[in-house]
């Protein structure tokens, strides 16, 4: 297969969209309420989200594809938290489920720091359910570690991960 990750812009939010969906409804649906998932699952919000956050140049967003169709993304940015200043936060990176476990989501990790690296950051940090052990591990295994700190988010539990660069 051929895989190429770039730069996202304008005109990919419907794939972004697509994406962000079909894995949040494999990732969470053990985790989130129905309505909750119903809600952050809605394609029209979901894609005007994306469409907003482009024409705004908002962020940094990656699309990784295989074959010329899109299979996963990532999205980060300055660390939103103001106890986090001059930190970098990787604030998604999904992929469709049907090729979960053969490396794709390694290749975008990699990618994308390489990109924060490159800006200068010298820490990354995410939130992660504290459920979702499928993601908890493939942070882990890419350098992350707990920072003991959490916050409730949709009545769930989410913890802190810190990666230096």
């Amino acid at each position: 297969m051929e895989v190429c990750i770039r730069k996202v812009s304008v005109g990919d939010e419907s794939q972004l969209a697509y994406i962000q969906i079909e894995s949040w409804k494999a990732a969470f649906g053990n985790i989130l309420d129905q309505a909750t998932l119903d809600q952050y699952t809605e394609f029209k919000r979901i894609e005007d989200m994306y469409r907003q956050l482009l024409v705004e140049r908002t962020g940094n967003g990656y699309i990784l594809e295989l074959d010329h169709q899109a299979h996963c993304m990532a999205w980060w940015d300055q660390a939103r938290d103001s106890d986090k200043l001059g930190m970098a936060e990787l604030i998604c990176l999904h992929s469709l489920p049907n090729n979960w476990g053969k490396g794709y989501g390694s290749l975008m990790m990699s990618k994308v720091l390489q990109e924060i690296r490159e800006a200068g950051y010298v820490q990354v940090i995410l939130w992660v359910f504290a459920e979702n052990d499928r993601a908890r591990k493939f942070y882990h295994h890419h350098g992350f570690r707990e920072t003991g700190e959490s916050k409730r988010s949709w009545d769930c539990q989410e913890l802190c991960y810190l990666r230096p660069l």
